[in-house]
């Protein structure tokens, strides 16, 4: 007989052992960063020199020798168009690995409450605009990245069965774009923002005069600080239970031309800004829908030139070690 109905969200116990799997990661980290923020006291990570996920037997024994209360599935294997187009068996495989070995030890180890991280590309690719949660399975998704789209949709069905069959209090999250501090910066494995930073960045640095963009700049786009992620992540743990995932995103968006305009005044670059029409847009717009994140009380609060400029902040101070 499911126990859910008579599950209570509230506070969680901040002495209790807290196990956040891609701790290392964007999101995983700003989890961190934001759960020792918050007090607790027994946070555990591993890397993945030291735990492969992908490893069943390993994810096991690491379950029954730390025994955690309290889980945030936030490790997955993630890259740009180029690479989830080149490597879809990747993207598919080790995800999909990793998500059923650490929902399955979870369960076997009693894990009172799990949050399981996706990612807003689940949705069908011309869904309507803004996203909502029951636009899921509604739709081709888009093929760059379908592959790594089912991996993550087969993690909200499995933690939906583990409500069902075992009657866990488990829930799903889907971030809308996210950016912030530990983002990839890279050229060929970034996503718009990190990869604007770093090329205004470079501009302003060199004295370029100009720099030119893909496209037409008109596509929307909407982007979520991590660390209002990381609060959101929290908050759900402390506030809902259902077995819908829930998006988490600004419920805002902006256009790619306005991105650019405002990553190029936080980097100080005053020299022009072209658009080389013959490039694809790709998707008009993709917003989500957070009515449901607002109806569980809450919202962002981390505005999109405040963070931009964060974000700057921390890549040139970590120039040395980011990701190239």
């Amino acid at each position: 007989m499911s126990q859910t109905a008579a599950f209570k969200p509230g506070d969680l116990d901040r002495d209790s052992t807290f196990y956040v799997a891609g701790h290392r990661g964007l999101v995983g980290s700003a989890i961190w960063r934001r759960l020792e923020n918050e007090g607790f006291m027994d946070l555990v990570g591993k890397a993945s020199n030291e735990l492969d996920l992908k490893n069943r037997e390993a994810v096991f024994n690491f379950f029954a020798q730390t025994k955690p209360r309290y889980v945030v599935l936030a490790a997955a294997k993630v890259g740009g168009i180029l690479a989830n187009s080149t490597y879809p068996v990747d993207f598919l495989s080790d995800n999909l690995r990793i998500q059923v070995n650490v929902l399955d030890a979870a369960r076997e180890h009693g894990v009172e409450r799990l949050l399981f991280l996706g990612s807003s590309c689940i949705y069908p690719k011309f869904a309507e605009q803004p996203i909502r949660e029951d636009s899921l399975l509604t739709g081709h998704l888009e093929p760059t990245n379908d592959a790594y789209a089912i991996a993550k949709i087969a993690g909200i069905m499995q933690v939906q069965a583990v409500r069902r069959q075992y009657g866990l209090p488990w829930i799903s999250a889907m971030p809308t774009n996210l950016y912030g501090a530990g983002d990839n910066f890279s050229p060929e494995g970034s996503h718009v923002l990190p990869a604007l930073i770093r090329r205004y960045d470079e501009a302003a640095r060199s004295g370029t005069p100009v720099v030119t963009n893909w496209g037409t700049g008109s596509p929307r786009r909407e982007f979520l600080h991590v660390d209002d992620m990381a609060a959101a992540c929290l908050h759900l743990l402390e506030n809902y239970d259902g077995p819908e995932q829930v998006n988490v995103g600004t419920g805002m968006d902006v256009t790619i031309k306005e991105l650019a305009e405002i990553v190029a005044k936080s980097v100080g670059f005053s020299g022009a800004i072209e658009w080389d029409t013959s490039k694809p847009d790709g998707t008009p717009r993709k917003l989500l829908d957070v009515s449901k994140l607002s109806d569980a009380g809450w919202s962002a609060s981390i505005g999109l030139e405040e963070g931009i400029t964060a974000t700057v902040d921390w890549y040139r101070s970590n120039l040395t070690e980011i990701r190239n």
